[in-house]
């Protein structure tokens, strides 16, 4: 029988980087949140993936690397599975590593280490709701479920995360004045990004914080229309779509 399932983004509302393993993986201290824009999944018998992806967004690969396929060979399953994108690619979103979850809860796999493994963020869409996170991801401490209300601006350009971390350490590690450390290498990484966040900025008065190591900007509160996104967070249940 098919199964449909929700895949939710999440939001990482503040990162620290704290320290570098010996095996250069970066260890963060960060508080994520679910919110309520969903990829959907529906799983069937077979073996085989199919990815819709986001008009206009970049391409998501359907390969061996991609997450839903380390999932399933994680959880020792095979399966059919057709992925409708909503999250964009390359955002900071958790997109990949929110379908990734979606397959393992379906599996009934829940070992948050050997998750974190496939993806940093596999762990934290695995739980889902408000988080603490550390660790290189697999370290999840849940904290009470709070009702808020963001508003998203996701730029045509993406911000790949090991590239991010590349310039972080170039730059000699700088602390993010606004709860994010990975805000200044990635804006010099991707300059273009700075002229999105002067929009978020002048549509809502408010000074825009980037989503983990980006590229999507968010401030709290609702500033619909413009290419922006309002989104609200979810607590950590996951009801069939």
């Amino acid at each position: 029988m098919s199964a449909v399932l929700l895949a939710p983004a999440k939001l990482t509302l503040s990162l620290r980087v704290v320290g570098v393993r010996d095996d250069g993986f970066h260890l963060i201290d960060a508080e994520m949140a679910t919110v309520d824009l969903a990829d959907r999944l529906t799983i069937d018998p077979g073996d085989g993936l199919e990815v819709l992806g986001v008009d206009g967004g970049p391409e998501v690969d359907d390969g061996d690397d991609n997450l839903v396929r380390r999932a399933l060979a994680l959880a020792g399953r095979t399966a059919q599975v057709r992925v409708e994108k909503v999250i964009p690619a390359g955002a900071g979103l958790g997109g990949g590593s929110a379908d990734a979850a979606a397959v393992l809860r379906w599996a009934g796999f829940d070992d948050l280490v050997a998750a974190s493994a496939i993806g940093a963020d596999v762990a934290f869409c695995l739980v889902g709701g408000r988080a603490r996170v550390t660790g290189i991801g697999e370290v999840v401490e849940s904290l009470p479920f709070e009702e808020r209300t963001f508003t998203l601006l996701t730029p045509p350009v993406g911000c790949p995360t090991p590239a991010v971390y590349r310039r972080w350490d170039e730059m000699g590690g700088p602390s993010g004045g606004r709860g994010n450390d990975l805000e200044q290498a990635a804006v010099d990484l991707v300059p273009d990004l700075a002229r999105w966040r002067d929009s978020l900025a002048e549509a809502s008065g408010l000074q825009p914080r980037l989503a983990g190591s980006g590229s999507t900007w968010f401030v709290e509160g609702e500033f619909p229309g413009g290419g922006r996104r309002v989104v609200r967070t979810l607590p950590p249940t996951f009801p069939l779509a």
